[in-house]
C-alpha cells in the first residue's frame, strides 16, 4: 500500500541509485555492490525517528513477481540474439537444467547433513526448497562488468541464457516442492504427476509465450505509424504475458490444474518481439525503445539491490545461534555451484568440436560469477508465513529461516564474488583483444587520426585555427596515425591480408545493413524483402567472423532463424504464400544494387587508408561488391523487361517515396534550424505523410 512515506522512499531510492553510478566509478566498486551498501545504511537510518519513513517501502511478492521481474526478463530477452542463443542452446540448457538440478541436490543433502551435525534439526523438504530457490543465478552485476571489460560475447550470452532459463526451471521446481510441503506429500516431486506438472509448466510456457508474442508483434505492425502506441505495446507485452500466465495457472479443469511458467512465457514472448517483432517497430523509435527498457531495467535492479540491503539489516534480529548457519549455507552453495559446473562442461566438451568447447578459464568464471539476487528473494517471499512442516522444531518459522539463509548467500555473492570478478577477468586475460579485434582497433585509430588531420588542414586553410596551434595538433595526430599503422605492420603480410579482408568485409556488411534499414524506414522495400536481405547479411557476417572468407551469398536463413521459420510456416499454412511476388523481387534486386553501390562509395573514401588494410584487401572487397552490383543490376534489368508495365509503375512509386524522403529530411533540417515553427512543421509533416501512392 502506497503512503506518503513509502512514495518518498521509493523516489529517494531511485535518486540515490542514479548518483551511485558516479560514486561507484570513483570508489572502483560494482554499482550493484554499492547499492546494497546504500540499502544497509538506509535500513540502519530507519531506526531513527526522523528517518522512520524509510522502512515503509518494502519488498513484497507482488512487487517483485508482477512488476520488477517481468521488466528484467523482457529487457534481457529482448536484446538477446536468437540465432546465437540457438547455436549455444546445448550448453545453455545443460547449465540451466542439468547444472541447476545437480546444485539443488548437493545443497539439499549437504546442508541437511551439516546442520544436523551442529544440532539443527531441519527437515529435508526445507533444505530442498532452499536448494531449488538459491540455485537460480542472477548475473546482473557480472554482466555489467563483462560489458565494461569487453569479455567475449559468447561467454556473456551463456551467462545470460543460463540465467533466463534456469530462472524458469527454479520457479517451476520451487512451486512443485512448495505444493508438496503444503499438502504434506513431498513424494509428489518424484511421482509421475509431479514430473508431468513440471514438463507442462515449461512446455506450456513456451507455447503461450509464442502465442502472446506473435499477437503483440502483429499489433506492433498495425500501429507502426503511431510511435506512442508501439512503445506502449512493448511495455504491456512484458507484464501482460507474465500476469496472464499466472492467471491461467490458477484455472482448474476437473482435477487438473493448468500450470504454465510465467517466466518461460515472458522470456519466449520477449525473444520473439526482440528478434522478429523489432523489425515492425517504426525505425525512428527503435533506438528509443532500447534505451527505455535499459532505463526500466536500471530502475528495477536499483530498487531490488537497495531493498536487499534493507533485508540484510532486517536479518540482524536473529539470535546469534541462527547466524552460525549463515556461513555454512554460503560455503555449501559455493561448492555446489562449482561441482555442478565442471562435470557439465566436461560432458559438453567431450561431445563438441574444439572451436565450440568451453575453455577452462570460462568454466572458472561460470563457477565463480554465479551471483544470486531478485529471483531468490522473490521465491522466499512466496513462502506463506504460516507454512507448517512436520518435524519442524526451531523457534523461528520455516520462511524466516530460509530467508536468513537466502539473504546470507546473496550478501556473500554480492560482496565477495562481484567485487573479485574483475580480478578473475584480468587473471585469465578474458578482456584481451583477439587478432582481428586488434586489427579493427588499430585500423579505427588510424582512420580516425587520418580524418582529423584532413579536417585540421582544411580548418587551417580557412583560417579557423591558427598555424601555430594547427601544427602542434597535426604533429600529434600524424604521430598517432603512424603508430597505429606500425602496429598493423607488425603482422606478417599473409596474416595481415587475411585479417584485413575480414575486417573490410565486416565493415562493408555494416554499411549494407545501415542502408538497407534506411530503405525499409522510407518504405522503399517491404518487410519481407527487408527480412530476406537482412537474414542473408547476418549469415554472411557470422560466417566471416568465424573465419570463413567465402560465405555462401545465396542463403537467406537457416535453422537458427527459428522465429522466421515459424512465421514462414504459418504463412504457408494460413495464407498459402509460397513464393515472392513481382514487386518483392523487383525491390529485392533494386535494394541489392543500391546497398552495393553505397559500399563501393564508402570503400573509395578510405582507399587512401590502404596502408592500413593493404591494397590486396581493398581491391578484393571492391571487386566483390562490383560483382554484387552488376549481378543485381542485370537481374533487375531482366525482371523489368519481363514485366515492363508493372516495373514502370513500381519504379514511379518508389521514386515518389524517394522524393518524400528528401522532403522529410529537408523539413527536419529547417525545423532544427528554427526556420519554421512547430505548428508549420506538424502541418507540413502531415501533408507529406498523407500522400498515398
Amino acid at each position: 500500500m502506497l503512503t506518503i512515506g513509502s512514495t518518498l522512499t521509493l523516489f529517494s531510492m531511485l535518486g540515490i541509485s542514479s548518483l551511485a553510478v558516479f560514486w561507484a566509478k570513483k570508489l572502483n566498486v560494482p554499482h550493484t555492490v554499492l547499492l546494497v551498501c546504500i540499502g544497509i545504511v538506509l535500513g540502519l537510518l530507519a531506526f531513527f525517528p526522523h528517518f522512520s519513513f524509510l522502512g515503509e517501502f518494502t519488498l513484497t511478492p507482488e512487487l517483485l513477481f508482477y512488476l520488477l521481474l517481468p521488466t528484467l526478463i523482457f529487457e534481457s530477452a529482448y536484446n538477446m540474439d536468437i540465432r546465437k542463443l540457438v547455436k549455444d542452446s546445448k550448453i545453455i540448457l545443460l547449465l540451466a537444467i542439468g547444472s541447476f538440478l545437480i546444485s539443488t541436490l548437493i545443497i539439499t543433502f549437504a546442508l541437511q547433513f551439516i546442520l544436523t551435525l551442529i544440532g539443527f534439526t531441519v527437515p529435508l523438504s526445507i533444505t530442498l526448497l532452499f536448494g531449488a530457490l538459491i540455485s537460480a543465478t542472477d548475473p546482473v552485476a557480472v554482466l555489467a562488468l563483462f560489458k565494461e571489460y569487453g569479455v567475449p560475447k559468447r561467454l556473456s550470452l551463456i551467462f545470460e541464457g543460463e540465467s533466463l532459463f534456469n530462472d524458469a526451471t527454479a520457479v517451476a521446481l520451487f512451486l512443485i516442492i512448495l505444493e508438496g510441503i503444503r499438502v504434506n506429500d513431498i513424494t509428489f516431486l518424484t511421482s509421475i504427476e509431479g514430473f508431468i506438472s513440471f514438463v507442462i509448466m515449461l512446455v506450456g510456457g513456451v507455447i503461450f509465450g509464442l502465442f502472446v508474442g506473435g499477437v503483440f508483434a502483429w499489433l506492433v505492425g498495425l500501429t507502426r505509424e503511431s510511435e506512442v502506441a508501439s512503445i506502449t505495446l512493448t511495455v504491456v507485452l512484458a507484464h501482460v504475458t507474465f500476469i496472464l500466465a499466472e492467471v491461467i495457472s490458477q484455472i482448474t479443469i476437473g482435477d487438473f490444474q493448468t500450470h504454465i511458467s510465467p517466466i518461460i512465457a515472458t522470456t519466449v514472448a520477449s525473444l520473439l518481439m526482440g528478434n522478429y517483432g523489432r523489425v515492425r517497430l517504426n525505425q525512428k523509435i527503435e533506438g528509443f525503445v532500447n534505451e527505455l527498457w535499459e532505463q526500466f531495467a536500471f530502475m528495477a535492479n536499483s530498487l531490488i539491490f537497495i531493498l536487499i540491503g534493507l533485508l540484510i539489516v532486517d536479518s540482524l534480529h536473529f539470535e546469534i545461534e541462527y547466524l552460525i548457519v549463515a556461513p555454512i549455507s554460503i560455503v555449501v552453495v559455493a561448492i555446489a555451484r562449482a561441482l555442478s559446473i565442471y562435470p557439465i562442461t566436461f560432458i559438453y566438451n567431450r561431445t563438441e568440436k574444439e572451436i565450440n568447447r568451453i575453455k577452462r578459464s570460462w568454466q572458472h568464471l561460470l563457477a565463480w560469477g554465479s551471483l544470486r539476487g531478485a529471483l531468490a528473494i522473490t521465491m522466499v517471499l512466496l513462502i506463506p508465513e504460516e507454512l507448517t512442516v512436520p518435524g519442524w522444531t526451531l523457534d523461528t518459522s520455516p520462511r524466516d529461516f530460509i530467508l536468513l539463509l537466502t539473504v546470507s548467500t546473496i550478501s556473500a555473492t554480492i560482496f565477495v564474488k562481484a567485487t573479485t570478478i574483475k580480478h578473475f577477468i584480468n587473471t585469465f586475460k578474458l578482456s584481451a583483444l583477439s587478432e582481428i579485434e586488434e586489427l579493427e582497433y588499430q585500423g579505427a585509430r588510424a582512420l580516425m587520426h587520418h580524418q582529423v588531420t584532413e579536417r585540421l588542414t582544411k580548418y587551417t586553410e580557412r583560417g579557423y585555427i591558427s598555424n601555430t596551434i594547427a601544427k602542434t595538433l597535426l604533429d600529434e595526430h600524424d604521430t598517432a596515425f603512424k603508430h597505429a599503422c606500425s602496429k598493423i605492420s607488425e603482422l606478417s603480410e599473409e596474416r595481415r591480408n587475411d585479417l584485413a579482408f575480414r575486417v573490410l568485409r565486416i565493415f562493408a556488411i555494416g554499411i549494407e545493413r545501415r542502408h538497407l534499414k534506411n530503405l525499409y524506414t522510407h518504405q522503399e522495400i517491404t518487410e519481407s524483402v527487408y527480412r530476406r536481405i537482412s537474414g542473408k547479411l547476418k549469415l554472411q557476417l557470422e560466417s566471416i567472423e568465424s573465419g570463413n572468407l567465402a560465405p555462401d551469398t545465396s542463403i537467406h536463413a537457416d535453422a537458427s532463424d527459428v522465429f522466421e521459420r515459424l512465421v514462414s510456416l504459418m504463412q504457408k499454412i494460413i495464407f498459402n504464400k509460397t513464393s515472392y511476388t513481382f514487386a518483392e523481387r523487383y525491390m529485392y534486386y533494386r535494394a541489392q544494387t543500391i546497398i552495393s553501390r553505397k559500399v563501393l562509395t564508402e570503400i573509395e573514401r578510405i582507399e587512401q587508408a590502404s596502408t592500413i588494410f593493404t591494397n590486396d584487401a581493398v581491391e578484393h572487397v571492391q571487386n566483390l561488391y562490383q560483382n554484387f552490383k552488376e549481378n543485381s543490376e542485370r537481374k533487375l534489368q531482366a525482371i523489368s523487361e519481363q514485366y515492363s508495365d508493372q516495373a514502370m509503375q513500381l519504379a514511379k512509386n518508389l521514386a515518389e517515396h524517394s522524393v518524400d524522403t528528401i522532403e522529410e529530411n529537408v523539413l527536419d533540417d529547417i525545423y532544427k534550424k528554427e526556420l519554421v515553427t512547430q505548428k508549420l512543421f506538424i502541418t507540413l509533416s502531415e501533408e507529406i505523410s498523407s500522400r498515398q501512392y
